[in-house]
């Protein structure tokens, strides 16, 4: 990441992010401290959030990790107030934190059905009602990372489609409820994501691959980078009438008819 550091769009803005030590979330974690936010990571595992915010912080980026589970309201909130503590008002919140595995509906326990229920609809419901005393008002950016499973059903991801479909929903209420104090709420929805673990789950082999690239009009999957890009504009003041919107950024797949 050397160089790419530099105070632009999000100058002095404080940003957190659930999800941040890897993945989608990482990638606009650093985005976001390029353009100079003050980024607070969150994820369950601590040496991970080390070493995303150690990597942020080498190229000159300002961050900070603290360790919770979306799933645990009052752990979010612990880290709501260190946030505020350090930064004051969060401008950009960010949820991000998400859980997957195939398997048929049949094939899949009601635990296993719930956790990612819980981790994707529950965990962005707790960040977004945990967050809201924090938040700039007005002036705030809550952006939810959701996916095309929210409206296209897909064979062996129930649990998945299900929590995303919600999160959909919930962003596009709060949208109606939070407007008239300043917040936006808006969702991206990636079509497939290069180099994460969810298609490494979903495309584990190349055959598996190209006949998933064959369904997308641009005919390759989406960078993080272009995710990243992304949700910077959304967050941005380029993008302060943006407000309920559900952003696909899926190559043209989802007009095709097909599904992954």
């Amino acid at each position: 990441m050397p160089g790419i550091f530099c105070d632009h769009l999000l100058k002095d803005k404080t940003a957190f992010i659930t999800g941040g030590s890897s993945g989608i979330c990482l990638r606009i974690a650093e985005r976001f401290a390029g353009h100079g936010a003050r980024v607070m990571l969150v994820g369950r595992k601590q040496d991970k959030l080390d070493a995303a915010v150690a990597g942020i912080r080498s190229a000159g980026g300002v961050a900070e990790g603290f360790s919770a589970d979306v799933r645990d309201y009052d752990a979010l909130q612990n880290a709501f107030r260190k946030t505020a503590e350090l930064w004051g008002e969060i401008d950009i919140l960010l949820c991000g934190a998400a859980g997957n595995f195939p398997a048929p509906a049949l094939g899949m326990s009601a635990n296993g059905f719930k956790a990612v229920v819980d981790i994707d609809l529950l965990g962005t419901f707790n960040a977004c009602r945990g967050s809201y005393e924090y938040l700039r008002k007005p002036g705030a950016s809550v952006l939810s990372i959701s996916a095309t499973h929210a409206f296209t059903p897909i064979a062996s991801q129930a649990h998945v489609c299900a929590a995303k479909a919600g999160v959909d929903m919930l962003t596009k209420v709060l949208a109606v409820e939070w407007g008239p104090s300043g917040v936006r709420v808006n969702v991206i929805s990636p079509g497939p994501v290069d180099d994460t673990e969810g298609m490494r789950r979903l495309a584990p082999t190349y055959e598996v691959r190209a006949r998933f690239t064959e369904r997308i009009p641009l005919r390759r999957f989406a960078t993080k980078d272009e995710i990243a890009d992304l949700a910077l504009f959304v967050s941005s003041s380029a993008a302060t009438y943006i407000n309920g919107a559900i952003l696909v950024c899926d190559g043209g797949q989802c007009h095709t008819g097909h599904s992954l």
